[in-house]
């Protein structure tokens, strides 16, 4: 019997993509085509395979379109938001830009004697597996410097989003990427340990829960295989005395709801100075109260469901608990008639929470937010970094020595100071704790999807 993903659409329920998954036989085969086309791929000069990577995503904005309802009717965002291109171009051409300066040789003599460099090298074939949250943007994190780098690449979508690996392969082989360089698999989760297991690899990019996390991390061990690993995330906002309050309760905010709050680096907890904090709250309540919960393919709608029922279970869940113990809702269910335990999820704002709740530990990866009044910087300090994760941290005040001061002491992967929500691919997108390991992006994303090879050579006399 073969088996097959399903994408189940939070829309209605309905069953809206089905796709049968490679047995162990077929999916080793695909790995032997992809090592087989690498050596070509990586043997043609930089400047070709930057020129076709970056034609492939031009081909993928063209499609944006029906790409936009694709990915409402996948995942839940509503489509006046008009998709991901922004972004995944964005990406894809900082990589580009930076590839050739990124992948030069490190020189370190010429002489009359020795000529001795460190080379950037390809892995071989790199197996990126994405999440559903931004599928695209998540995707060309890795996949365009994996290409650019003279990698081959096999990319595994989440099972919720299942169309966009397919879309960026079209667009990607009508560019003229081989089709043996850049493949689309459909996979289940124990082929994939298999296939890492089987050394099939020369990394791994992985992003999604911890859990799946540990899953690759036990799938590659003693394979030596390279593994990066952006796993879950409470990211937390600290606002000062000194900060912007409209500029911090409006970013902040839209952090935390965004995408039905299902960022990988959206906002999951607040903590405001006691002298701003009614301000901020009243502020943020006001926000929330107007956005539009409904069908995301309606033009009106500013939040959509969350992309699964199960997801939206946990967010209930989470938030109930904190309830139960004494936190205090501040959003009034009225305005946003739910769907009766479904994938449409009211947001809501907690106050009176704290650490003992989940709601304040555990990632949501929904439209809720706990807000907490801190007396000053150590007692936020201890709060932020008082979590197992630890990807990014937002910062409000207007004095960039205090941020870099805070910054220094919290156990995160990124500061920002007066933004959030934001994915710079200039810097190394990285986390620690929980969080993960290794880093995408930037000059650094190209040292992790290569490995150095130095070379000594003596001149003859």
């Amino acid at each position: 019997m073969t088996n097959t993903i399903k994408c189940i659409s939070p829309i209605d329920g309905s069953l809206y993509v089905e796709r049968p998954t490679l047995s162990m036989a077929a999916a080793t085969a695909v790995v032997t085509r992809a090592k087989d086309a690498q050596t070509e791929w990586a043997a043609r000069p930089l400047a070709d395979r930057i020129a076709l990577v970056m034609d492939g995503v031009a081909r993928v904005g063209a499609m944006n379109d029906d790409i936009v309802t694709e990915l409402a009717w996948q995942m839940g965002r509503p489509t006046r938001y008009g998709g991901e291109f922004g972004g995944f171009n964005e990406r894809a051409t900082h990589m580009a830009a930076i590839a050739t300066d990124a992948l030069a040789p490190i020189e370190v003599e010429d002489s009359e004697n020795f000529k001795r460099y460190i080379a950037r090298e390809a892995h071989g074939v790199v197996l990126v597996v994405a999440p559903w949250n931004y599928p695209y943007m998540t995707a060309i994190n890795t996949v365009a410097p994996a290409l650019i780098s003279g990698n081959a690449v096999l990319l595994k979508h989440a099972s919720q989003t299942p169309l966009v690996g397919e879309r960026m392969a079209e667009a990607f082989h009508a560019a003229g990427v081989p089709v043996d360089v850049f493949q689309n698999v459909f996979l289940d989760h124990q082929t994939t340990s298999d296939l890492i297991a089987a050394k099939s690899f020369g990394f791994v990019n992985f992003t999604g829960s911890v859990g799946g996390g540990i899953t690759i991390e036990k799938a590659a061990a003693g394979t030596f295989t390279g593994v990066g690993l952006e796993l879950g995330g409470k990211d937390p906002g600290y606002v000062m005395e000194d900060a912007d309050l409209d500029a911090a309760v409006d970013t902040l905010i839209d952090g935390a709801m965004f995408n039905s709050g299902q960022c990988c680096c959206g906002i999951e907890r607040i903590y405001v100075v006691e002298s701003l904090f009614d301000a901020f709250v009243e502020k943020a309540v006001a926000i929330v109260n107007t956005y539009k919960l409904g069908n995301p393919l309606d033009a009106e709608t500013t939040l959509g469901p969350m992309a699964n029922v199960r997801f939206a279970a946990e967010v209930r869940a989470q938030t109930a608990e904190a309830i139960a113990d004494g936190a205090k809702p501040l959003i009034d269910p009225a305005l946003f008639p739910e769907d009766d335990g479904g994938a449409y999820l009211m947001p809501q704002i907690l106050v009176d929470v704290d650490h003992s709740m989940r709601v304040m530990r555990d990632e949501s990866f929904g439209p809720v937010v706990g807000i907490m009044k801190v007396k000053g910087d150590a007692e936020a300090i201890a709060l932020m970094n008082d979590s197992e994760f630890g990807l990014t941290a937002s910062l409000w005040t207007r004095d960039i020595d205090r941020a870099i001061t805070i910054g220094q002491q919290i156990e995160t992967g990124t500061v920002f100071m007066n933004r959030a929500d934001y994915l710079d691919p200039g810097l190394c997108w990285t986390g620690c704790k929980n969080t993960g390991r290794g880093g995408g992006l930037s000059v650094i994303g190209y040292h992790n999807l290569t490995r150095p090879k130095s070379y000594h050579l003596k001149k003859a006399q």
